[in-house]
């Protein structure tokens, strides 16, 4: 089940690869995936790792991952 936080995250991913005028085959040759992963994870968050995560934003859109936990 996709959470509204982690629907939010993949709109995100979509809507800053869509400004950068990026096809999600030319993301996916910029981070070494298929398209259809792409497109799996912008989807439904389909099996998304944080090194993937990672090299989405920063390798692939030129942005940056902030984490923060809170306890």
């Amino acid at each position: 089940m996709i959470t509204p936080k982690t629907l939010l995250h993949l709109l995100l991913l979509k809507k800053a690869r869509e400004e950068k005028q990026l096809t999600q085959s030319e993301l996916a040759v910029l981070v070494d995936k298929k398209r259809e992963y792409i497109s799996r994870v912008e989807n439904n968050g389909s099996n998304l790792t944080l090194k993937t995560l990672f090299d989405i934003v920063e390798k692939g859109l030129g942005g940056k991952v902030k984490i923060s936990i809170e306890v």
